[in-house]
Parts: C-alpha cells; sequence; structure tokens
C-alpha cells in the first residue's frame, strides 16, 4: 500500500523485502516461514481520494481492518505475525491486531516505534493529509477515528507503554499531542548522547510494565539514507548500519516481541535494493540472528 504517502513507490516494499532473501535468511536462523502474500489493495488511481486533510482514508481503514484480521488470525494459530509494508499507516491496523488478542485474555500490550518521525498527527494538525503521518496518534486513542476504532476499542496502546525511538523529524503540531499521550521519545540527540544499549533497554522494560509483551514497528527511514536510501521520506542524521541492528538484536534478546513490522521501503528511490536487504537482515536480527 502506498496510499497513506505523499511518494509513489513504497506499495512495492515488501517485494524488495522479499527480493532481499527474507524467507530464506529466516530459514538460516530456524525459522519456519509461511507467506501470507499481498493484501489486495487499491491503487490511487483506482480509489477514492477523499477529503483533503485525510487522503485516502476510507481506503486506507478498510485496508487496516484486514491487516488487523490476519494479525488476530495469525496469533489465534500460535504464529508470529510479520507484517511487510508498505506505507506506516498500515500500522494502524497491525497492532490493532497485536492487541484485540491479547486484549481478550485481559492483557495490554507495549509498543516500540522506530522512526525517523513520530506520526502523531491527526486530520486536523496535519499539513499534508497523508495518513502516514497519523498511525500513532490513531493507536493512542486520537483521531482519524476511522483507524483508531478498529476492532471496536481504543486506545490499543497506552501511552506509558509507548515509546519512539530515533525521532529527528517532528512537526510543531505534533509535540503537544505527544506530551498529552504521555508518549516517550527517544531523538536522535538523546540516542547520540546516551548510546543505543541504554535507549533500547529502557524502551524495552518502558514497553514490557505490565504487559504482554510489545508490538514493534520499525520505519526504515529511522536508519540514515546513506545506509538505506530506499525510504519514503528520507532524513538525514539516522542511525548507522550497525546502531540498527544493536536495536533489532536487544529486541530479540528480551524475548518480549510479539509482532514485528517493517515498513516504508520504496525501491524506486533504492540503490541496487540495499533498503530492501536491509529490511531482511533487520528482521532477521529482530527474530533472534546473533553473529556468534
Amino acid at each position: 500500500m502506498d496510499l497513506g504517502a505523499g511518494r509513489r513507490g513504497v506499495d512495492m516494499g515488501p517485494s524488495a523485502i522479499r527480493i532481499g532473501g527474507l524467507h530464506r535468511k529466516l530459514e538460516g536462523v530456524n525459522i519456519r516461514v509461511e507467506d501470507g502474500g499481498n493484501l489486495e489493495v487499491k491503487i490511487p488511481e483506482k480509489a477514492v481520494r477523499g477529503q483533503q486533510r485525510e487522503v485516502f482514508l476510507q481506503e486506507i481503514a478498510q485496508v487496516c481492518k484486514l491487516v488487523a484480521g490476519c494479525v488476530c488470525e495469525t496469533l489465534e494459530e500460535n504464529k508470529f505475525p510479520l507484517i511487510l509494508g508498505g506505507d506506516h499507516s498500515l500500522a494502524a491496523g497491525s497492532i490493532a491486531g497485536t492487541s484485540s488478542f491479547f486484549r481478550r485474555q485481559n492483557k495490554k500490550i507495549g509498543l516500540i516505534w522506530i522512526d525517523a518521525h513520530t506520526d502523531m498527527n491527526t486530520p486536523e494538525s496535519s499539513l499534508s493529509g497523508n495518513v502516514h503521518g497519523m498511525p500513532l496518534a490513531a493507536v493512542l486513542g486520537l483521531k482519524p477515528t476511522e483507524l483508531s476504532e478498529i476492532e471496536g476499542f481504543s486506545p490499543k496502546v497506552k501511552g506509558v507503554n509507548g515509546v519512539v525511538i530515533g525521532a529527528r523529524s517532528i512537526d510543531a503540531r505534533e509535540k503537544p499531542k505527544i506530551q498529552e499521550a504521555g508518549l516517550r521519545v527517544i531523538t536522535m540527540k538523546e540516542l547520540d548522547m546516551r548510546g543505543m544499549r541504554a535507549v533500547m533497554e529502557e524502551a524495552v522494560q518502558r514497553a514490557t510494565d505490565g504487559t504482554a509483551g510489545f508490538h514493534c514497528s520499525l520505519d526504515l527511514d529511522v536508519v540514515d539514507p546513506q545506509v538505506a536510501p530506499g525510504v519514503g521520506t528520507p532524513v538525514r542524521g539516522g542511525m548507522t548500519y550497525r546502531e540498527s541492528h544493536l536495536a533489532m538484536e536487544i529486541i530479540a534478546d528480551s524475548a518480549q516481541l510479539l509482532a514485528l513490522d517493517c515498513v516504508e521501503v520504496n525501491p524506486v528511490l533504492d540503490t541496487g535494493n540495499m533498503t530492501g536487504l536491509l529490511g531482511a537482515e533487520l528482521i532477521c536480527s529482530g527474530l533472534g540472528k546473533r553473529i556468534l
């Protein structure tokens, strides 16, 4: 899906990650893989654009409902949901699915959101109307309600159990919402000052405090464009190759990961599928691949 993005091409991201050898790499660390294929998503030329402040919102909400159902079903089958994107708006669906499954067991989930952006806009605050800048707001119970009310409850995650890591591009109108939600945002400045280990240990502790575990939503634009040029909205000054792997390795070491998104890979802007390959590698690190 690329309906939520301002730039076309991330709908081809799942193919790029597959071409990066994801299946083979996961089987190399003894993980049996079932590829459920792609969900059917309308291309922009055939979709209803909707209002300017929430472009393609109705179409995106329908896809997110399907994603939520697939994630729930996967967890019910005692399997691990790995969701490939596509623009980041799909996380409103994937996180809804994870949260809904554990809610039925009277359990909460945490969230580790690894991204150059905080995606805390609402239709009222967004200057672009691009819905991929809104999913975290929806997950925390803000608008748009078409996303926040998926699976019939809200919020999907409480702010005290949510952490954003690697942020370096935050809209002024997002900042009050971040503070009101009680969301912990660890910027690149703080990451540089404290180091990845300390930051990730804090994130895991927060996301697992009183929860069944956490959903991780990884946007490849968190990595510096020199390492990951093929992303929807690149921002200079991001994580290094090793920092990104360390983040995912610490997540794996926690043994508390419930589901994983890997999103915003744009092959149109990539060089030799560098970013698709990195996505496959980071997924493997998050699921337990070790150097030794």
